[in-house]
């Protein structure tokens, strides 16, 4: 008889095991909230799943541990033990029903739960409960404790949208599960046994009792003390659900939609930063009118990760048109080419921040600009023309440069400017192109690093690109120390900061944008349907703002770097004498008899120096010379016609020979 019982009994279990094993599971891999974080791994955007939830993954080591030790005391207390199936919480519950009349408390285990939230299933029901026993005991065989908590933390129901504790700590309190008040965590162990009728913001009483109900079972099994209880009793539960964070939306979409499928996305912006940025926009743009908007990027400039990225002073304001995202939208950029093309000058030997240019009328076939003001100033040196912002000056430069030039150097930035015509003029250099806010950041990010920086970057990881050489360390510095001498907002320092304004035709944009030793930040300021808005200036409008982004980027500005031992620092009257006065193109490249020629090394030389002298043949031309390679000087006084001079470098360099009579050569060569 023993025999046939043992046999009854190993068949049967065979049975069992055999029905456990043939379990049809519900499927594991939830689908979760698409995630954007910022460079500290705090949530910046959500995207719900598409069922409209909000369900955030979770792991319970991101979970307050105290939180997790109420919820399996409260719902499981042998989780660790049982394999799915409580029989002592089925024999319990069982007893309390049958003595009291109905049910008085839940023999259901915390695997059992999931099973029910994975299935979407039914409790009440004998075959529902038989199922999710069934489905407990095959998840039990197939995962891990951790693996089935963390089920459970992913699809509990905590009211309204808000699936699994993540959505729940944040449509409640605002914040992340890690740390949880007592109060808090008592809370949320109750609110999944009946997520709706226990929401504090529409059932205060019913929630109230149920938290104390969990408080007080911890506070007799140890887990609270009497005062920490006491404490918990006494918190104002949560009266409204929060608003998920929304921070940088517009990036936060970009984002989105280029990694597609990829649920968390890290970002190398600062969540504090980014959160005081977007409200500086919306103070700025407060008393401007109803339609008035802008923008604004902080940057590092050393290593070219983007701080903050706001695209308007409100996502949803429908006025501002705040879905626009104006760090990317195409605007003209006013004045604030101009300290590109005055470093390119310098960079060319074709002035120096001290050379005298003369502000007068001009016409270049048919085009006669004119300065803002329309007042002419005479003889001025390269340095004051470019803070007072006059446009003629910089019109000659660009004449001498060439607008293809300028065109090419800004593209070498990173930025991808759109010209009206397709073709470059001189009305390039007073903002006749179109470019965003964030190519512009790129270029003075450019400058702000010596004249050649990386590539601005959103994304964390990724690994930092070089831009292209704007200007040389020397020429970056000179347009640096002109900038930071522009006059300041009320109440700012002087000479902390090296920036400059633009205001478009027509007063369509309003800009500002600077650096200090560390930083680069952008600011545009006007509608974003592109109509005028009337009396705006970048000094009046977007200068302040530029100055209070960096207060509020960091406790105190980075210093703005030395001179480059090679910088050239000297007055008008102690310049060589070609720099001392700028002189027009005419002058500048006409050919008159004896005028100076490089004769080696010849333009478009290649030459393997290995680390020898370079050396330079001229004829004509008369006596002394000045030699400048790469637009520094390098050598003058110079009366003999063969002579050589320290290698440049190797890489691409341009040698310009200057004689006695202003005459001059210029040869471009590269040195392996």
């Amino acid at each position: 008889m023993l025999a046939i019982a043992a046999a009854v009994t190993f068949t049967a279990c065979r049975s069992f095991d055999s029905w456990i094993d043939r379990t049809d599971l519900p499927l594991t891999l939830t689908e979760t909230s698409t995630e954007v974080l910022d460079r500290n791994g705090k949530l910046l955007r959500a995207y719900p799943v598409g069922t409209g939830l909000w369900r955030l993954a979770v792991q319970p080591a991101d979970v307050d541990p105290r939180f997790t030790a109420m919820l399996l005391r409260y719902e499981d207390k042998r989780f660790r033990s049982h394999a799915g199936v409580d029989p002592v919480a089925l024999l319990r519950a069982a007893g309390q029903a049958l003595w009291n009349g109905r049910t008085v408390s839940g023999g259901s285990t915390l695997t059992m739960q999931v099973a029910r939230l994975l299935e979407d299933g039914t409790t009440g029901r004998w075959s529902g409960k038989l199922r999710q026993m069934r489905v407990a005991l095959a998840l039990e065989r197939r995962l891990s404790k951790d693996e089935i908590l963390t089920l459970y933390l992913t699809h509990a129901p905590y009211g309204g949208v808000a699936e699994g504790i993540r959505a729940a700590t944040y449509s409640w309190f605002g914040k992340e599960p890690k740390r949880l008040t007592p109060a808090e965590a008592a809370l949320l162990v109750a609110l999944p046994q009946s997520p709706e009728r226990r929401r504090p913001d529409r059932f205060p009483e019913a929630a109230s009792e149920a938290r104390d109900r969990v408080l007080a079972r911890m506070q007799r099994e140890g887990l609270l003390s009497d005062e920490q209880a006491e404490a918990a009793r006494r918190t104002p539960l949560p009266h409204r659900m929060a608003a998920f964070p929304r921070l940088a939306p517009h990036l936060a979409d970009r984002m989105a939609a280029q990694h597609p499928g990829q649920r968390q996305l890290r970002l190398t912006l600062d969540g504090a930063v980014q959160s005081r940025m977007q409200q500086l926009l919306a103070e700025a743009v407060r008393t401007g009118g109803d339609r008035l908007s802008a923008a604004l990027i902080a940057a590092d400039h050393q290593t070219g990760e983007v701080l903050a990225l706001a695209g308007s002073p409100g996502y949803s304001d429908a006025q501002r048109r705040g879905f626009v995202d104006m760090t990317q939208a195409i605007r003209s950029p006013g004045s604030t080419l101009k300290p590109l093309i005055y470093g390119l000058a310098f960079d060319q030997g074709l002035a120096h921040p001290e050379t005298l240019i003369h502000d007068g009328p001009v016409n270049f076939a048919g085009y006669a600009p004119q300065n803002f003001d329309g007042e002419f100033r005479g003889d001025i040196t390269a340095r004051e023309a470019l803070q007072l912002s006059l446009n003629i000056p910089v019109v000659k430069l660009t004449q001498e440069l060439g607008p293809a030039r300028v065109l090419a150097s800004l593209r070498a930035s990173g930025a991808r400017p759109e010209l009206p015509g397709g073709t470059p003029g001189l009305a390039l250099s007073l903002g006749g192109l179109g470019i965003s806010l964030q190519d512009m950041v790129q270029l003075y990010a450019g400058l702000a690093a010596g004249g050649q920086g990386p590539r601005l970057r959103v994304m964390q990881g990724d690994a930092p690109q070089p831009a292209g050489r704007l200007v040389s360390p020397e020429a970056a510095w000179q347009v640096a120390d002109i900038l930071r001498g522009l006059p300041v907002p009320a109440g700012a320092r002087a000479g902390s900061i090296a920036y400059k304004t633009g205001t478009s035709y027509g007063h369509r944009d309003a800009w500002a944008i600077g650096w200090d030793g560390r930083h680069a930040v952008g600011v545009w300021m006007g509608r974003a349907d592109g109509t005028p808005v009337p009396g705006i200036f970048g000094g009046d409008l977007a200068a302040p703002v530029l100055f209070e982004a960096f207060g509020r980027l960091k406790p105190a500005l980075d210093p703005l770097p030395p001179p480059p031992p090679a910088t050239l620092i000297v007055s008008s009257a102690e310049l060589p004498p070609p720099l001392q006065r700028f002189r027009p193109r005419d002058a500048a490249f006409s050919e008159p008899a004896n005028a100076p020629e490089l004769i080696f090394p010849p333009d478009g030389a290649r030459l393997a120096l290995d680390g020898m002298d370079l050396t330079l043949k001229l004829r004509g031309g008369t006596a002394p010379f000045l030699v400048l390679a790469n637009g520094q000087p390098v050598l003058s006084g110079q009366r003999r016609r063969e002579f050589s001079l320290p290698s440049p470098g190797p890489g691409f360099s341009s040698l310009v020979v200057v004689d006695g009579a202003g005459r001059s050569d210029r040869v471009n060569l590269r040195i392996d």
